[in-house]
């Protein structure tokens, strides 16, 4: 082994076991500890501030700024109580992470004297320097001026010794530079949408809100383990790594006993998400080695994209406290399961009723057909804009891998429901007779409580599900921001609403048709046209993929091919008339993403080809001559006769030249092919030819490195084996 692995196994295997005792106070009593919540305002606040907040809470109304002085300084106060000296706006940019400026309660007043300061005017905007965030051609970099500005209805929450306030970030001429503004002005968007849908069944409706439930998988790798790899320090996941004998095929991790280390980490990772208010509910083994997921219960959509990427925050730094590395990677071990962050999604109102859930009489249950049929509809329509919202570098390793959903959309409903759709199909075109409404509404629509009863099994090959009272969509990736498909997903189901309800009215108004048989008409309409999106197969299949280029459906399986949808005019289109993005905000957009493909797989480039021949190639010319000196002993003491003796030496030190011919050949090629790229002065072709020449390389140089891992003295080998990484408790 060498020196490198043997003191990263020693570092780990010398640690002194981590106590894993767990408070005995409850969670509840931990939970939003340290968030400014409405009834914490309340305590801090006089009446006037406290009802401001709170009606821009739940009702979105404006702020006055008088009002923000009296918040502020409530939070200011609330925040000290909580051991905080600082306040930052906590925003995230089109990097897909978080960012934060830290200011401190802290101002000279003269005299040598000095106050603790944080007016409305901090809290309400803040100007960060926006020049070297991503901004896709918004911003010149001597124009740099971009602004956060609060959102009230993420609440603040102290992390350490700061008060963190959620915002926007926007330009100085207002374009979005973040995810979460789109995000905000797409549940806007599904609100009305849905809302103006909903009264058809209630008049009481007056809101709809988004509701979201993330599930995080990751890989939990031990720090020096994890250090001792370049590839994976630089790029978050292996670039090299011959499979290990033992992986996942036993599915002995899969709902394991979790590791005791790893409890630790949970147990602590756990009592912070209370604190913080991240509603932590579920953790459990996944199915490769170290590999786990934490879930929590369902919020409101903006809230939970906060929550979750709060949560990738607070999970590096726990682990950090367990000498553990969060991967986050979707692919960071190639031959086992790679990770993603299911989004399941659903619509409630201020009534409280789940849009897609039914109910207990015809009617109820006829709306949760009308969302649920319209939303498979909005599927169909915008499925490629669908697949673009969650298109990566790192998720294009994932999709369509035999683990995961394919990069074909199309969307599980179970047999039982298709059974009810194929049976409203049949519904006679225009006025419904009596005893049809009497056979819909009572053998068809008024027993779909109990056909929801049995249909609790999911697809885990479908990359958009139906699983009883939610949609799933499945092929998020793990390192997504899920402002982003949250953003498609509800402008795409807002636009079907508004179509549905204009067709609903026309039906009403043109041919005096009673409510029922203009809902049953349309919607009878949309099953038809949207058949081709439901599959209720094996996604992961051959046959799968050639019944889908049948059905019309897309196969896009690299991200530059499928980011292309983003920009089309019908995706423009859509975003300006929901208001949620601009065309300069979608191209900016489509620009920053493929340049992000470009630099990581440029990145992963340079990272391999330095692996490979500062790393792979001298080793395996240290043990080849080594070889080499044994042939010649072998020749000094049998003279001819060591031909047969050193066969096997000899096939080997062939093997390690052709090997090492192999890699440099492939590593040049990859380097020019590098070059002709970064030449390239569009950002489209750029990504292209990284997608296209740059990257099938990867695969051919990995193949001859791990092909020398498995030849290669163990003593040797410079880099931590799979079997060390994946292994090592």
């Amino acid at each position: 082994m060498s020196t490198i692995r043997f003191n990263a196994l020693k570092e780990t295997l010398q640690r002194k076991p981590i106590s894993i005792t767990e408070q005995s106070v409850r969670r509840s009593e931990l939970f939003n500890k340290k968030v400014l919540t409405l009834s914490t305002c309340r305590q801090y606040m006089p009446k006037e501030a406290y009802t401001a907040i709170k009606n821009a809470t739940k009702h979105g109304t404006k702020i006055d700024r008088k009002i923000a002085e009296q918040i502020a300084a409530g939070m200011k106060a609330w925040a000290h109580d909580q051991g905080a000296t600082h306040y930052t706006h906590w925003f995230q940019p089109l990097t897909g992470i978080t960012a934060e400026k830290h200011d401190a309660f802290f101002e000279p007043i003269g005299d040598d004297l000095a106050i603790e300061k944080f007016g409305g005017s901090q809290l309400v905007q803040q100007e960060p320097d926006a020049s070297s965030f991503p901004n896709g051609g918004l911003r010149n970099t001597f124009e740099a001026r971009g602004y956060t500005a609060w959102d009230p209805t993420s609440p603040a929450f102290v992390m350490g010794s700061t008060l963190c306030i959620p915002t926007i970030f926007v330009s100085y001429t207002g374009e979005a530079l973040d995810n979460k503004t789109p995000l905000l002005r797409a549940l806007q968007s599904i609100d009305q949408s849905a809302t103006a849908v909903a009264k058809y069944f209630d008049k009481n409706v007056t809101k709809t809100i988004a509701t979201l439930g993330w599930e995080q998988e990751f890989f939990l790798i031990d720090t020096a383990l994890a250090s001792s790899r370049p590839d994976i320090t630089m790029t978050g996941r292996t670039l090299l790594g011959h499979s290990p004998a033992k992986g996942q095929q036993l599915d002995d991790h899969y709902f394991g006993s979790i590791p005791r280390r790893a409890m630790g980490f949970f147990r602590e990772l756990e009592l912070e998400c209370m604190q913080l208010g991240i509603p932590i509910k579920t953790r459990h083994n996944e199915v490769a080695p170290n590999q786990f997921e934490v879930a929590p219960l369902f919020e409101e959509a903006n809230l939970a994209v906060d929550h979750n990427s709060l949560l990738m925050d607070v999970m590096e730094k726990v682990a950090m406290n367990h000498d553990f590395k969060v991967l986050f990677h979707e692919k960071p071990f190639a031959g086992i399961n790679g990770s993603g962050k299911h989004n399941n999604w659903s619509l409630a109102t201020n009534t409280g009723v789940n849009l897609l859930s039914p109910g207990k009489t015809p009617m109820s249950n006829l709306q949760f057909l009308t969302f649920f049929i319209n939303t498979i509809m909005a599927v169909h329509n915008h499925a490629d804009l669908l697949r673009a919202s969650i298109a990566s570098a790192s998720n294009d390793h994932r999709l369509g891998a035999n683990e995961a959903p394919p990069a074909i959309i199309s969307v599980f409903i179970g047999n039982q429901l298709t059974q009810v759709l194929d049976d409203l199909e049949k519904v006679s075109k225009g006025k419904l007779t009596p005893e049809e409404k009497t056979d819909l509404k009572l053998n068809v629509v008024g027993k779909i409580p109990d056909v929801l009863l049995d249909n609790t099994d999911r697809n885990r090959t479908s990359p958009f599900a139906f699983t009883g009272n939610k949609f799933e969509f499945r092929a998020v990736g793990s390192t997504a921001n899920c402002a982003v498909p949250m953003t498609v997903l509800n402008t795409i189901v807002s636009e079907q609403l508004r179509k549905f309800k204009i067709e609903v009215d026309k039906l009403i108004d043109a041919k005096s048709m009673k409510k029922d048989d203009a809902i049953f008409n349309v919607l009878r309409d949309y099953i038809k046209k949207s058949k081709s999106i439901r599959f209720e197969g094996d996604g992961y299949s051959d046959d799968w993929v050639k019944e889908a280029k049948k059905r019309g459906l897309s196969n896009m399986k690299t991200t530059p091919e499928a980011l292309k949808a983003k920009v089309s005019k019908e995706s423009v289109k859509l975003f300006e008339d929901h208001e949620v993005l601009t065309e300069a905000e979608v191209h900016a957009r489509y620009d920053i993403e493929l340049e992000e493909y470009t630099m990581k797989i440029q990145i992963e480039g340079r990272v391999l080809g330095d692996i490979a021949t500062n790393h792979v190639i001298p080793t395996a010319i240290r043990y080849q001559n080594t070889l080499i000196e044994n042939v010649s002993g072998l020749k000094s003491i049998f003279g001819t006769g060591f031909k047969k003796l050193a066969k096997e030496q000899m096939d080997i030190i062939a093997d390690i030249s052709t090997r090492i011919n192999e890699i440099k050949t492939n590593v040049d090629a990859m380097i020019e092919e590098r070059k002709k790229a970064n030449k390239m002065t569009s950002e489209e072709k750029r990504a292209k030819a990284y997608c296209d020449k740059v990257k099938p390389y990867f695969e051919e140089i990995r193949y001859h490195c791990d092909k020398l891992e498995m030849t290669v003295d163990d003593e040797l080998w410079p880099l931590t084996k799979y079997r060390e990484l994946l292994f090592t408790k």
